[in-house]
């Protein structure tokens, strides 16, 4: 029987596991295939920020010839302080040692170096935050202090989510890379060799299946796949993952295939399950979507009339080897949703296969990751939360969507309300008019607590040739909608875009100053523009009055292309004003600056009316409401007593309902007979009945039982009290 071992080099994210090796493991489990999974980025951090682990480091650094800086200097005379507390303050982040942060909080525990020089600007921030996050931002900054010890003396290329990432970006030729591989072992190589030859020596496996997601795994996944060649030559070796799914699809180098002897493209459920049947019988010869070596070249294999897998049938995403409760969560920025990344333990899953839009011109959408566009239905997203509830014994998931759909996202929360869930979870999204206040009212309740976006250039002109299908004035509603509901929002940013001009630079950039301003933007991260050669503007860079510098034709990664915008705008140059202005608006201040402060070159006025954000946001939605719309109570069952009402001699019954929130009561009157219907409707909307009613039903009930004027009932004051209170229209 086949055994497959399935690794994430390093690194990716400190505090949760990627989720490729799981979803493959949770696939090979419905065949009845044995497998292990491993995340070597974690187990390579705990070793290396380890009592012995520094100790080693220390010895390493110290005995580094090159000349030191003064920085490195002191974290070095410092070196017993750093050795003394390390394990406790991995403990600390991992949530196993509550109690430290009280040390921690009194600054004199931990050695400081230079990343602790922030601490002053940041003094305003402690305030807000508690006892235990202040800690782990504090221990956050003695580690990022060890990185850079790390770094200067002992491996240039370390990072914490990210190694030797430079190798594997844009190389569109395989030379340097290759020769780097001929080095002798770096110091964090011989803790990563270590670990994986534990693993192969008490495994034994037959296929070893590399996920390579980003550039700066790249390095590690061929280190070893190297080691693993030299010393397991049995063992085949196989790449996947989205570094090749974009980078590698023209793959001509055969000395790649020194390293690797298969090299899967897009989806790797199919691609694998032939893998492991060729393994198991040579004369299966058959392949989905991958590279081999035959006859001294590579060779693609597609075998085309075989089918892939829907998102039904591929099982729940497996995390079991890995070690969940050895992640450690770190605070790098003390604003709240920056720090979603790298803090807090998340089930990772998606909502939907590709992209429901599929239409951006600066994404890959020609492949088949962002084209072919296949949700998963709301009731199997739920039971495969449920079971992962049951695995991991957390409740936070981050469904990582190209953009959840959001009907699907409506679908998901009535059924996580109905089944009563408790759960934390945040997604990415399009900023879309169907994110209606009464959506994110329902997403809130549902558990969702925060949500990032593509604003991308906030230009109307450049949104259109984007095609991201989205205005300014747009985005601002949806994010008014968000923040008020209660959910935190991110935006990505983007500069650089084709035929951009500088005068479009800085208006983009006092839109987001508003946004963050007036509080419905919390976070959010600048990107240049980069030409791939999937997107349409890369495949059609005369449509966007851009001019190829040089063509994705190398014989190793094909997809980043250099670019000569025409309209000669030099966007390198506001990158940092870009990311500083940026890092004070999210932590909430110098919003009164002049745009020029930022940079330090001449900059167009900007102009934006200072209220063009604020203006945007007050104007209200129509009432128009469709037939179809649903219509939904998440409050409780209400209290009804009958009281007569006298006037002028005239007297009439009238109803009184008292509802109860988690927070308070309120009552609201009504007539006795709209009373008695509402009271039955309220029972037949509530979000745990597994039926949905849409407003057309709604009114149609009212009017059979002979009440009169609905329209006027349901935009009455008793009806916008309930409405401020869980009815929801959606």
């Amino acid at each position: 029987m086949t055994k497959a071992l399935l690794i994430t080099p390093p690194f990716t994210q400190l505090n949760t596991p990627y989720p490729a090796t799981a979803y493959i493991k949770g696939f090979l489990n419905t065949k009845n295939v044995s497998s292990f999974q491993a995340d070597l980025g974690i187990e390579v951090i705990l070793k290396l920020f380890s009592k012995q682990g520094l100790i080693n480091l220390f010895t390493e650094a110290e005995n580094n010839p090159a000349e030191k800086s003064e920085n490195a200097q002191r974290i070095i005379a410092l070196k017993e302080e750093y050795i003394k507390v390390i394990d406790s303050v991995i403990l600390f982040l991992q949530g196993k040692n509550p109690t430290l942060s009280h040390l921690i909080c009194q600054e004199d525990f931990l050695p400081e170096a230079s990343r602790f020089a922030q601490l002053e600007e940041l003094d305003w921030a402690f305030g807000t935050m508690g006892t235990q996050d202040k800690a782990k931002h504090l221990a956050t900054l003695y580690l990022e202090d060890i990185s850079d010890l790390i770094i200067e003396c002992v491996d240039e290329n370390f990072g914490f989510s990210r190694y030797a990432e430079r190798m594997g970006r844009s190389a569109n030729s395989f030379d340097d890379l290759y020769a780097m591989l001929h080095k002798d072992f770096t110091y964090i190589d011989k803790i990563l060799l270590e670990n994986l030859n534990e693993k192969m020596s008490d495994l034994q496996p037959d296929l070893v299946c590399f996920s390579v997601p980003f550039p700066g795994n790249l390095y590690s996944a061929f280190r070893s796949a190297q080691f693993i060649k030299k010393h397991f030559p049995k063992a085949k070796i196989a790449m996947g993952g989205g570094f090749p799914n974009t980078e590698l699809r023209s793959l001509a180098d055969i000395r790649v295939m020194e390293f690797f002897d298969f090299i899967t493209l897009d989806d790797g459920e199919a691609p694998l399950e032939e893998l492991i049947n060729n393994i198991q019988n040579r004369e299966h010869n058959s392949y989905k979507r991958t590279f081999v070596l035959e006859n001294g070249k590579i060779a693609y294999k597609n075998n085309s009339t075989l089918r892939d897998y829907k998102q039904s049938e591929v099982g729940t995403p497996d995390y079991s080897d890995l070690l969940l409760d050895k992640y450690i969560s770190v605070i790098e920025i003390v604003n709240p949703m920056h720090r979603m990344w790298s803090d807090g333990r998340w089930n990772k899953l998606t909502m939907a296969h590709g992209c429901y839009w599929g239409k951006c011109t600066f994404c890959d959408i020609s492949l088949d990751y962002i084209k072919v566009y296949e949700p998963v239905a709301a009731k199997l997203l739920c039971d495969r939360m449920e079971e992962l509830i049951q695995q991991t014994g957390q409740n936070g998931f981050h469904f990582v969507d190209e953009a959840a759909p959001p009907a699907l996202m409506r679908a998901l929360a009535l059924e996580i309300l109905r089944r009563k869930l408790t759960v934390t979870w945040w997604t990415n999204i399009r900023f879309e008019k169907s994110f209606t206040r009464d959506l994110c009212l329902l997403l809130k309740a549902s558990g969702c607590i925060a949500i990032s976006g593509g604003l991308e250039v906030a230009s109307d002109r450049l949104l259109q040739l984007i095609d991201k299908g989205v205005t300014v004035a747009q985005v601002a509603k949806v994010t008014r909608n968000l923040t008020e509901a209660g959910i935190m929002v991110h935006a990505y940013l983007m500069y650089g875009f084709p035929t951009q001009t500088a005068q479009e630079t800085i208006d983009s950039l006092e839109m987001v100053r508003q946004l963050f301003e007036i509080g419905i933007l919390q976070s959010g991260f600048w990107h240049q523009f980069a030409m791939t050669a999937h997107s349409p503007v890369g495949m059609y860079p005369e449509k966007f009055g851009v001019l190829k510098e040089t063509e994705a034709i190398g014989t190793f990664a094909n997809n980043d292309i250099i670019h000569i915008d025409k309209t000669g705008t030099d966007h390198d140059k506001f990158s940092f004003g870009l990311k500083k202005s940026l890092f004070n608006f999210m932590h909430g201040i110098c919003f009164d600056f002049q745009l020029q402060d930022w940079f330090d070159f001449k900059i167009p006025r900007t102009k934006i009316p200072s209220d063009f954000i604020y203006s945007a946001i007050q104007e209200e939605d129509g009432m128009a409401i469709k037939p179809s719309a649903k219509v939904v109570w998440t409050g409780n069952s209400p209290t009804v007593s009958f009281f007569t009402k006298s006037k002028k001699g005239n007297s009439w019954e009238m109803a009184s309902l008292t509802f109860h929130s988690k927070k308070d009561s309120f009552e609201i009157q009504t007539s006795k007979e709209q009373g008695i219907w509402l009271q039955e409707l309220l029972s037949k909307i509530s979000v745990s009945n597994s039926k949905i009613h849409t407003y057309q039903e709604v009114k149609s009930d009212y009017e059979k039982s002979d009440l009169e004027d609905f329209e006027l009932f349901w935009f009455s004051k008793p009806m916008k009290t309930l409405k401020e209170s869980g009815l929801l229209v959606l």
